[in-house]
């Protein structure tokens, strides 16, 4: 089952939301969520169908986690692919300046994508897969390429509240 399907279900849901913070059982988790085990363990197949959520045996005991990778796999699948041509030497930035909706603006003496189809935010690069120790102005493109834009989505995976003692 995809990951999209498998999330479409509000108890699933919450059930993913549930395993993200913590590994449980699916006893603790039919009780959080106030439903019989046999219905829980028929969501969480499901969840364990689209790879969502794994299972550790603990002698006769299964401890349930959340599994994020699909949910990036399938979000990766929605990313748009343009084809540019340009001569050697070009830089990364050069490129993405002719890909139309990339929008580049300059901070100081500095040019950083700013957005992307309408998208604003903070932008990293991948050339063939690695993460270049230069930024995109500098990286200057030798041969054929594959460059991938990832947003830096402010995503909350852990929120700490801090207590200043006096």
């Amino acid at each position: 089952m995809d990951v999209f399907g498998a999330l479409a279900s509000s108890t699933r849901r919450r059930m993913f939301v549930m395993l993200l913070q913590r590994e449980m059982h699916i006893t603790g988790i039919a009780k959080v969520l106030g439903i019989s085990v046999p219905v829980a363990a028929k969501h969480v197949r499901v969840l364990e169908g689209a790879g969502l959520v794994e299972s550790r045996r603990f002698g006769r005991t299964l401890v349930l986690r959340a599994r994020f990778e699909p949910l990036y796999r399938a979000l990766d699948e929605l990313a748009s692919v343009h084809r540019v041509r340009v001569g050697k030497s070009t830089t990364v930035l050069e490129a993405l300046k002719s890909v139309a909706g990339v929008r580049v603006e300059r901070k100081g003496d500095m040019e950083y994508v700013t957005s992307i189809d309408g998208e604003d935010g903070l932008y990293i690069y991948e050339v063939n897969g690695e993460l270049p120790e230069v930024g995109m102005h500098r990286y200057t493109l030798e041969e054929s390429a594959e460059v991938v834009l990832k947003r830096l989505v402010p995503v909350r995976r852990k929120v700490l509240r801090v207590e200043v003692k006096e």
